[in-house]
C-alpha cells in the first residue's frame, strides 16, 4: 500500500507542475488586461459617460408608450414598431430625402467652389493675395445670424423661400473653413511637382485637376465630410427658409416637428432621433480613415 501510496505521490508531482505551468499564462493574461483597464481608466470611464445617453436613446426607441414612461430602462419586450409609426406619421421619409439633397449638392457646391479659391490663395503669385486670405478668415468671425436677415429678404425677392435653393445655393460661392482647410493642406504639396508640370506647358486649371486635387485628395475628402454634416445637423437655415413649406422640411425640423405632436410619447421620439443619427454615423465609419488623415496633415507645412 505504501508502495503504491509513493508512485501515485510521484504520479502527481508532474501533474501538478503541469497544472501550475497551464494557469500561469492565463494568470498572466490577467494580469496584462488588468494593467491595461488601471492605465486606460479615465478613457473608459469618459467612453461610458458619451455611450450612456446614447444606449438609453436606443433602448427607449425599442419601448413602448407606456414602458417609456415607466421606470425600466430595460424593453420587455422589443417594440421595432415605432420605427415604422415614425416614417408614416410624421413624414420622415420626404424629409430624410430633403435632407440628403440639400446635404449632397451642398457638399458638392463646397468642394468645387472652394478647391480653386484654395489653390489661388496658396500656389499663385498675385497682388493682395494675403488681404483676400485675411478677408476669408475675417468672414469666419460672422455669426450666421448676422446675414441670416439680408439673405432672406433676396430670397424673399428671388420667390425662393420656402424650397431648399436658399440653403443650397450659397454653398457654391465657397466656405471660408473649407477654402482655409484646404489652402493649408496644398501649402504642404511639394513646389517641385508644380515648377515641372509649368515646365511642361501645363497651365493652371490642368495642375489644379491633374496635381493638386489627386494630392489632395485627404483634404478634401475631410472638407466633405465636414460640409456633409453640417448640412445634415443644420436647423436653423431649413427652419428659417422652410419652416412654412412642410414638403420642404429636412429630417432636423421635421423630428422638431415630431417631439412637438408627440412630446409624452418618448419612444417615436427617440426612434425618430435613432433614424436621424444612423446615416451620420454610417458615413463617419466608412470614411474615418480619409477624415482623420485630412485633420492631421492639414495645417503642417513642409
Amino acid at each position: 500500500m505504501a508502495a503504491l501510496t509513493g508512485d501515485g505521490a510521484a504520479m502527481t508531482g508532474p501533474a501538478r507542475r503541469l497544472r501550475s505551468s497551464a494557469a500561469r499564462p492565463v494568470a498572466g493574461r490577467r494580469d496584462r488586461l488588468l494593467i491595461v483597464i488601471a492605465e486606460r481608466s479615465l478613457l473608459i470611464a469618459l467612453a461610458l459617460m458619451v455611450l450612456a445617453p446614447l444606449v438609453f436613446v436606443v433602448l427607449t426607441a425599442f419601448m413602448t408608450t407606456a414602458q417609456a414612461a415607466g421606470p425600466s430602462i430595460w424593453p420587455q419586450p422589443f417594440h421595432p414598431a415605432n420605427f415604422a409609426e415614425v416614417f408614416t406619421k410624421a413624414g420622415l421619409l420626404r424629409a430624410s430625402a430633403n435632407t440628403l439633397l440639400y446635404a449632397g449638392l451642398s457638399t458638392i457646391g463646397v468642394v468645387v467652389s472652394s478647391v480653386p479659391v484654395a489653390y489661388a490663395l496658396s500656389r499663385l503669385q498675385w497682388r493682395l493675395r494675403g488681404a483676400t486670405f485675411l478677408v476669408v478668415l475675417a468672414t469666419m468671425m460672422l455669426p450666421a445670424q448676422v446675414t441670416a436677415v439680408p439673405l432672406y429678404v433676396l430670397f424673399a425677392k428671388l420667390h425662393l423661400v420656402g424650397t431648399l435653393a436658399p440653403l443650397i445655393v450659397p454653398n457654391f460661392f465657397g466656405d471660408a473653413f473649407s477654402i482655409f482647410l484646404l489652402r493649408q493642406f496644398f501649402l504642404t504639396i511639394p513646389q517641385d511637382y508644380i515648377d515641372a508640370a509649368r515646365v511642361d506647358g501645363a497651365g493652371e486649371w490642368r495642375i489644379l485637376r491633374q496635381i493638386v486635387v489627386p494630392l489632395g485628395r485627404p483634404a478634401i475628402a475631410a472638407v466633405a465630410l465636414f460640409s456633409f454634416l453640417y448640412a445634415w445637423n443644420d436647423f436653423f437655415g431649413p427652419l428659417l427658409y422652410t419652416g412654412e413649406n412642410p414638403s420642404s422640411w429636412t429630417a432636423s425640423v421635421a423630428l422638431a416637428n415630431i417631439r412637438s405632436q408627440h412630446h409624452v410619447q418618448w419612444n417615436l421620439t427617440m426612434a425618430a432621433t435613432v433614424l436621424f443619427m444612423l446615416p451620420v454615423v454610417a458615413l463617419f465609419f466608412v470614411a474615418q480613415k480619409a477624415f482623420v488623415q485630412g485633420v492631421t496633415l492639414t495645417g503642417v507645412k513642409g
